[in-house]
């Protein structure tokens, strides 16, 4: 019987996690569609992937901050056979103080780690609930739940995944769609490029041992993975509080009592 052929999108293929999620997808069985800005690096690793697991490789060379380019990767995530999986690996921070940031940098990180990922989603979501299957992974950040200065743009993105992964988790869930989102601490990778990372080197993760530990999550049916953290009952309460939060604040449209006090 020949097997039924299964396909993978990975942006922000050409280094860090996207490299590796690219490789244990083709280790699983998956061919594979590979999306990152740099041609040289994207061949280099499709041959590989080929040589090493025998596994159909495409490359579509494209800038997701550029509309057009956005625009022609959605198509593939529409339309393109077979696809089953996409992953959101493509992100970029612009760190900084407020008052000195570069506004284009923002601009143009909110437009991949916001925009890209959102339409790329979107898109994948509407393909996958027609067909009753398939996996969407976003990567997000631990720095969603830490507004701290210098990465207030960056912090806020990743606070909008995880809070847009987890809207399309509760939305596709009788779908037989998976969303999963990943909260990393620190990962060695280009990320900081040549400025010295902000963290201790102990609080860094391997790209690698970050995607296996994912895959191992997903497979145990962890829609959202914090890899470091030891108890889940940690996050469990946090979401507890939200949700008690939540109802606190639909009890009614009127002011708080401490709104209504005469000065």
């Amino acid at each position: 019987m020949t097997e039924a052929k299964r396909t993978a999108v990975v942006t922000g293929a050409s280094s860090g996690i996207g490299e590796i999620y690219a490789d244990r997808l083709a280790a699983r069985g998956y061919d594979l569609v590979l999306v990152a800005r740099r041609r040289e690096r994207l061949d280099r690793l499709a041959d590989t992937l080929r040589a090493v697991h025998g596994r159909a490789v495409e490359t579509a060379v494209a800038d997701l901050e550029s509309d057009v380019d956005l625009a022609a990767i959605e198509q593939i995530v529409a339309l393109a056979p077979n696809i089953e999986v996409l992953v959101n690996c493509a992100g970029t921070g612009a760190l900084g103080p407020a008052s000195i940031v570069d506004r284009a940098r923002v601009e143009a990180m909110l437009k991949l780690n916001v925009l890209a990922l959102t339409r790329l989603s979107l898109a994948a979501a509407q393909r996958f609930a027609g067909a009753g299957r398939g996996t969407i992974i976003n990567i997000g950040s631990i720095l969603a739940f830490m507004p701290m200065p210098g990465v207030g743009g960056y912090s806020g993105s990743k606070a909008y995944v995880l809070n847009f992964s987890r809207s399309l988790q509760a939305e596709l869930a009788s779908s037989g769609v998976r969303v999963q989102v990943v909260m990393p601490g620190p990962v060695r990778s280009e990320f900081f490029g040549d400025t010295p990372a902000p963290f201790p080197d102990q609080l860094f993760m391997t790209p690698e041992t970050l995607v296996d530990v994912a895959f191992r999550a997903l497979d145990q049916g962890e829609m959202i993975c914090f890899p470091t953290l030891e108890e889940i009952a940690t996050w469990e309460q946090l979401d507890g509080r939200r949700s008690s939060l939540v109802k606190a604040l639909t009890q009614s449209g009127s002011p708080a009592l401490r709104y209504q006090r005469q000065p």
